[in-house]
């Protein structure tokens, strides 16, 4: 990581100055460098949350963009100080596709800025100029997940109190996005590398390039083309399938396997029966056989219970079919140990028999309705 002094817009008197300078070049109308879609889009958020910044505020909050913290397809993520003390880490958008990058940015600042919540990252602030798209998110100062996840030394891993605390976090976090906005919000790339954790461990959903807004009277969403990280979207995101917002419980699962068995859910180099975490993990509860799980994954005797219930719970998220997985606010519950988890079904007899599962019991239809009249007793 490149080190270097990052300065901070720490006056008025800073930002009135940028404002000069910036009157001083030659002024060109927005909708002749912007597309007229994109000029209304930055329009409509200025009376929203978030702050539109120039270019010129996120270079010096950044240091010109001295200090980074991690880069993907969607670009670079650079460390940036907006006041005193005040940590920011800043998403800049690049591609080969500006329609792509267009639309990354005004899915994330349509669904994350117009919305507040413990348990979700925050955006502070946006800018949108032909010579650079960026994001200020507040900062997360241990990272994201799947760097405590992953790690070789596992004298160093999270212990599972606390990875409980961040699947039940995110776990709400999600809810509020299916359940609690006034437009739904489906995430559509729910993975540990999504989640950051602040200095408390908190978790909270971060990265919303792929969300998507949808009326809470439409049951499911048109999709053209696949979205989602292999390995962690649901079948339906790849197949001509309906989708909803039952996606993100299937990735929710997939997560809350990597949790539990602290390492990626595919490993080549493990033997043959244990490559695929989820799979191994379902012969491992079908044949009451967690002890041999406890040794494996190292987990300890005091724990057994909420992994169990963790193992439970993501075996019934990663069903196949969408109505067979429960609703998050049914989730939160059964993760919190207000509701029993019912024993799951197989997920993975479509691998094996095609996709033809049991019917649904009552109490996986009370699933598909509000978490707040879910009974146990049904």
């Amino acid at each position: 990581m490149v080190k270097c002094k990052c300065w901070a817009l720490s006056t008025k008197k800073d930002e009135d100055k940028l404002l000069e300078d910036d009157d001083s070049e030659q002024i060109i109308p927005l909708d002749q460098i912007i597309p007229p879609a994109i000029v209304q889009f930055l329009d409509d958020m200025e009376r929203e949350k978030p702050i539109r910044f120039t270019s010129q505020q996120v270079r010096i909050a950044t240091g010109s963009f001295c200090s980074i913290l991690g880069s993907g397809g969607f670009g670079i993520v650079y460390k940036g100080i907006m006041s005193i003390n005040k940590y920011v880490a800043v998403k800049v958008l690049n591609g080969t596709s500006n329609k792509r990058i267009e639309e990354q940015f005004m899915a994330e600042v349509s669904t994350i800025g117009r919305i507040h919540h413990h348990n979700l990252v925050r955006l502070y602030r946006f800018c949108f100029e032909p010579s650079l798209i960026a994001l200020v998110y507040e900062f997360m100062v241990n990272g994201s997940l799947d760097k405590h996840l992953f790690k070789a030394n596992q004298g160093e891993m999270i212990g599972f109190d606390k990875l409980h605390e961040i699947a039940l976090g995110t776990a709400r976090g999600i809810r509020y996005l299916h359940e609690e906005c006034a437009h739904k919000i489906i995430h559509h790339d729910i993975k540990p590398g999504n989640i950051l954790l602040d200095s408390n461990f908190c978790a909270k959903v971060a990265d919303f390039g792929l969300a998507k807004l949808c009326n809470r009277e439409k049951t499911h969403i048109t999709m053209t083309g696949g979205r989602g990280t292999p390995g962690y979207a649901a079948p339906e995101l790849w197949m001509p399938l309906l989708v909803t917002h039952k996606c993100d419980v299937y990735s929710f699962g997939m997560l809350l396997f990597e949790i539990i068995g602290r390492r990626r859910n595919m490993d080549t180099t493990l033997g043959d029966s244990q490559q695929w975490f989820p799979i191994w993990a379902w012969e491992i509860y079908e044949k009451n056989q967690l002890k041999e799980l406890m040794i494996d994954c190292e987990i300890e005797e005091k724990d057994l219970e909420v992994v169990e219930r963790m193992l439970k719970v993501a075996l019934c998220c990663c069903q196949y079919r969408p109505e067979n997985r429960p609703m998050m606010s049914v989730i939160v519950k059964m993760l919190e140990g207000l509701l029993e988890v019912p024993e799951p079904l197989n997920p993975f007899t479509h691998l094996f028999s095609g996709s033809n599962q049991p019917n649904v019991s009552a109490t996986r239809m009370s699933w598909n309705v509000s978490g707040s009249t879910w009974s146990s007793s049904v």
